[in-house]
């Protein structure tokens, strides 16, 4: 077994874009307040530019969507990997960040030679299979959780936990450099943005929705303007493809642009969003929002699915309120105008559009007081004994 006295080292692994963003933030901080200690990390560019040492890299092909034979036997082989290293590379605490399926086996690994555990971003197991919580247990010492209401979720499950904030909210808004950013973007009398999403399976479903609810409203209102909010330049052809294949036609009226979300937020009126972390970025601004998120069949959801879900709401903005103060659309089965008929009722009722700015300015009061980043990076040098 890997000797633990040694230098103290702690290990990340992050499977997708997010995890690298998240762990990415907190590794910048822990370099700042523990520069001896060593870490290490299967995971992203950015976490290699926050000062890790990565041992190989991850995400990529998470991003594209890979087939699901081909994604489990690259994390067998990433698992076989990991197991092999830790042999002679030892770690005082081992730092999962989100993709709890991913991770699971690696928190095995890691249990096995001595390290501490302390899971970044909670599985979500109030959400779905809340039976889970009995392999939770047994894989971790502590969960960092980033929604408030998860922190006494698991530790009345018997799961040591800490609500740390969300890493959306650890930096204020610069609304000058935004501004100046927009400055030359066109606008209407209603500015729409459209956020799809990043996932190809997601982007395919949904992005149609979203485009023909902008054709829809367009046409009623032809001093609209739209802006679609690309994650990333490769995925704007992509999305062009969708809507040849959705045969919609692109109105002259709808642009797009990418890797630039809290920009198009600055500049929207109103978002229609694809259910995700991308609904606490249009929160973080106040701007008002309709969520929709179609992806299995409505059989599906009547014979399966619906029964595994556990919460009343499932976007974040109304998970966190406890109530609805957004419209959310999810899962939808329906088609665009469902999505267009509550694009104008906020709109047209201004009482609404207000009430919804206020709910939201008050999710962001939630955050405000707690930083995740200073948060996380704290409670693992307690359990790595370097503070």
């Amino acid at each position: 077994m890997p000797d633990h006295s040694a230098q103290p080292a702690v290990l990340f692994t992050a499977f997708e874009p997010s995890g690298d963003d998240h762990a990415a933030a907190i590794i910048k901080v822990l370099k700042e307040l523990c520069p001896n200690l060593t870490i290490y990390g299967w995971g992203g560019r950015k976490m290699e530019a926050a000062g890790a040492q990565i041992i190989a890299f991850t995400g990529d092909d998470a991003v594209m969507g890979m087939p699901g034979l081909a994604k489990i036997k690259e994390h067998k082989r990433i698992n076989a990997s990991i197991e092999e290293w830790l042999v002679d590379h030892p770690i005082r605490v081992h730092i999962p960040v989100d993709s709890p399926a991913a991770n699971f086996p690696v928190c095995k690994l890691t249990k096995a030679v001595g390290a501490k555990v302390v899971h970044m971003v909670a599985p979500q197991l109030w959400a779905w299979a809340p039976w889970r919580i009995r392999k939770l247990r047994r894989l971790t010492d502590h969960v960092m959780c980033v929604l408030p209401f998860e922190e006494d979720w698991f530790k009345s499950r018997g799961v040591d936990a800490t609500f740390i904030g969300h890493q959306l909210f650890d930096e204020p808004m610069d609304f000058d450099a935004l501004d100046e950013q927009i400055a030359n973007w066109t606008r209407g009398e209603q500015n729409i943005a459209l956020m799809p999403g990043s996932r190809p399976g997601e982007m395919r479903k949904n992005f149609p929705l979203l485009l023909g609810a902008y054709i829809k409203l367009a046409n009623e209102h032809p001093e609209m303007r739209g802006l679609v909010a690309a994650t990333r330049e490769e995925i704007e052809p992509e999305l062009r493809k969708i809507a040849v294949d959705a045969q919609l036609a692109w109105p002259d009226s709808l642009d797009m642009t990418h890797s630039n979300t809290d920009a198009v937020i600055r500049w929207c009126d109103l978002a229609m969003v694809v259910s995700g972390t991308v609904t606490l970025q249009i929160a973080k601004q106040h701007k008002p929002m309709v969520i929709v998120y179609k992806m299995i069949s409505r059989w599906l959801w009547t014979l399966i699915a619906q029964w595994l879900i556990q919460t009343k709401f499932i976007t974040l903005p109304n998970l966190i309120a406890g109530r609805v103060i957004c419209p959310e659309l999810v899962p939808h089965f329906g088609g665009s105008d469902p999505i267009a008929d509550r694009v104008v009722e906020l709109l047209e009722e201004q009482d609404v559009f207000k009430k919804q700015v206020q709910e939201l300015q008050d999710i962001g009061k939630v955050f405000e007081s707690q930083n995740a980043s200073e948060n996380a990076a704290k409670i693992i040098a307690r359990y790595a004994g370097v503070q």
